[in-house]
């Protein structure tokens, strides 16, 4: 197979990013084991960092569409390698949710029986949410229209892909060692998280999204998986994404890049120096 490497990266990267993130929903929906938005973004980030340590070797770790499709258009990766990028994290995430539904089926199922929840009617988005995404979000009371949840998941996605550019560019002087690059992803992904989820859940990734939710689908909640009969979570949660992340690689390649590589006439900061005699900074 062309580009195995790559594909198992990919795969297992985004398996392990999917697995550790929707099944930190999934607790906290089931078992109320987090308290705060903030402690489900860092499940995510902590997920993504582990994810990008254990593949970047194999495939540099995409992880997402969203992210591949930019590195494609900076010219930082080849296309023939983009439909094997994102049909590896498709496969990856796909597996993921399956792997959820089988730990938690026996959970779920008396969850649904406790609160009265039928599978597959509207009320059943409460555990829908475990595996895709909804807008507004059903644990929130923010008040968001179509456009909103698009423009919020675009931009979203814009920050996480420029702050990839940014951490891992060599014309970025001021990047973190690479060896620690990883962390500082996840601290954004959790970050964006803290901002974005309380309107759409934050789905930055449409492998993410849209393998899990087809988990659901397969597994009895139907209607339920894709409730926006005119497209809406494809429009929020695939094309927001994506069209983000191709925003962010034109804006870094075509004014950051430039920028950080002009030199500059830049005043250089005195530091002020221990005065030895009298043992204080002057």
């Amino acid at each position: 197979m062309i580009y195995k490497r790559e594909f198992i990266g990919e795969a297992l990267g985004t398996f392990m990013l999917v697995l550790f993130g929707c099944g930190s929903v999934a607790v906290s929906v089931l078992f109320n084991a987090h308290q705060g938005l903030m402690q489900v973004g860092l499940a995510w980030g902590i997920g993504v960092t582990l994810a990008i340590y254990l593949t970047r070797h194999l495939s540099c770790a995409h992880l997402n569409p969203a992210v591949t499709l930019a590195m494609v258009v900076s010219g930082r990766m080849s296309f023939r390698k983009m439909p094997i990028y994102i049909g590896a994290q498709f496969a990856g995430a796909i597996l993921a949710g399956l792997t959820l539904y089988m730990l938690f089926a026996p959970s779920i199922g008396a969850y649904e029986n406790a609160q009265g929840i039928v599978r597959g009617s509207t009320e059943s988005v409460k555990t829908a949410m475990m595996f895709g995404e909804y807008y507004p979000n059903p644990c929130a009371t923010a008040i968001v229209s179509l456009p909103l949840a698009i423009g919020a998941e675009a931009f979203g996605t814009f920050l996480l892909v420029l702050m990839i550019f940014a951490l891992t560019e060599g014309c970025n002087v001021g990047r973190p060692d690479d060896a620690l690059a990883p962390v500082f992803v996840g601290l954004t992904v959790t970050s964006i998280i803290c901002l974005i989820a309380p309107l759409t859940q934050a789905g930055l990734n449409p492998a993410r999204d849209l393998g899990p939710r087809l988990v659901a689908w397969l597994m009895g909640w139907g209607d339920a998986a894709f409730p926006d009969r005119v497209g809406g979570f494809f429009h929020v949660y695939v094309l927001a994404p994506l069209l983000g992340g191709v925003v962010a690689s034109l804006f870094f390649v075509r004014m950051l890049e430039p920028a950080m590589k002009r030199p500059s006439d830049r005043c250089d900061c005195a530091v002020d120096k221990p005065d030895s005699t009298r043992g204080e900074t002057r």
